[in-house]
């Protein structure tokens, strides 16, 4: 028979064998639950999914320690978290920076910034803005924006159309008229842009504003320039109608048209390439907008540098800034193949640089 003593510790041994067998039955519960359980997946690749998210944030809303200098606007909007870069001016400047780089298309893409490119380039000391000036996309307007933020005037309405262009009651000092010194330092620190447009659709604009419309208080385009062109690139010298569109382009795509450019002087603004204008290789710009999508980029501009409190870009009437396609290729319509590639030769740069496709009737 067993003791009183013999009893106890077979009970406490029974009772230690059913403790450890209850503990590993939690215990294999509890490791169920961790490994098998969906919610508790979910919960340890939770860190995974947000790192994943975050950096596709940063890509397309960088804040602005991540931006690389070389895109680092100085507008005072981008002193803090106000405003980010949407991808396309990123995509843009991007773009720029690597046809810059092609030392293939060096020729067409970077020029000295010499005088006449500094004399292309307005000043706003208050607000601390360079624009720089590119005919035929909408610059009047621009003009107006920082005569308005230079304090000649009170606001764009009150601005007389004969005053917008006379420099020297417009109030819009130009870059070059700054020293050495002066002109290094507003490059370096003040928001620079630009307006670009298909080159060719410009160069249109550009032929009927000056030849065909051909304002009054602008004579010599049509008495001075248009028979200088005429004379040197009209096969047919027998004809008496005025300048055509053909020897416009023949004009543009001659190797040798400088000569011209020369006796022209500044009046080939209108028509020269945007690398001669702006040195768009040789100058950090902020911000380049695109005629084509003026009404987002407009606003954009004054809000990146600063002064969207200040003035708003003018109303801009429908489709005005549309590409027409169907009219580029009528006035290139009758032009030989030879005499576009020519002229494709000299603005290719330009295409380029700003992301114009080449022209579908060049191709066929």
């Amino acid at each position: 028979w067993l003791t009183p003593d013999n009893m106890h510790h077979q009970w406490l041994l029974l009772a230690a064998c059913f403790w450890v067998i209850f503990m590993f039955m939690v215990a294999s519960k509890f490791i169920t639950l961790t490994f098998k359980d969906p919610d508790g997946y979910g919960a340890k690749q939770e860190p995974l999914i947000l790192t994943a998210v975050t950096k596709v944030e940063e890509v397309h809303v960088p804040e602005e320690k991540h931006w690389p200098e070389e895109f680092q606007p100085t507008g005072k909007a981008f002193s803090g978290n106000l405003i980010s870069q949407p991808l396309v001016h990123m995509e843009r400047l991007e773009l720029l920076r690597n046809v810059c780089r092609d030392t293939a298309l060096r020729d067409l893409s970077h020029t000295a910034v010499s005088k006449f490119v500094l004399d292309r380039i307005f000043v706003c000391d208050k607000h601390k803005i360079l624009f720089c000036q590119t005919p035929k996309v909408g610059n009047t307007q621009w003009k107006k924006v920082l005569i308005v933020l230079n304090g000649a005037f009170s606001s764009i309405e009150e601005i007389p159309e004969n005053i917008v262009h006379d420099h020297e009651k417009n109030g819009l000092p130009r870059l070059s008229s700054f020293s050495d010194s002066e002109i290094k330092k507003r490059l370096n620190l003040y928001f620079k842009f630009f307006i670009v447009r298909d080159p060719f659709e410009r160069l249109i604009s550009a032929f009927k504003d000056k030849f065909v419309h051909n304002p009054r208080f602008e004579p010599w385009y049509r008495h001075e320039i248009a028979p200088g062109i005429i004379r040197k690139y009209r096969k047919n010298r027998t004809e008496t109608k005025g300048l055509q569109f053909e020897d416009f382009v023949r004009y543009l795509g001659d190797p040798n048209h400088r000569w011209l450019d020369v006796q022209f002087g500044d009046h080939i603004i209108h028509w020269v390439t945007y690398v001669e204008l702006c040195a768009p290789c040789e100058i950090t710009y902020s911000v380049i907008g695109h005629h084509e999508t003026l009404e987002d980029d407009a606003p954009y501009i004054l809000k990146a540098a600063g002064i969207d409190h200040l003035v708003s870009y003018p109303t801009i009437p429908p489709g005005i800034t549309v590409y027409n396609k169907t009219k580029v290729e009528r006035y290139f319509s009758g032009i030989s193949k030879r005499d576009i590639r020519r002229l494709y030769a000299r603005f290719e740069g330009d295409f380029k640089l700003f992301g114009y496709r080449e022209p579908d009737f060049l191709l066929n």
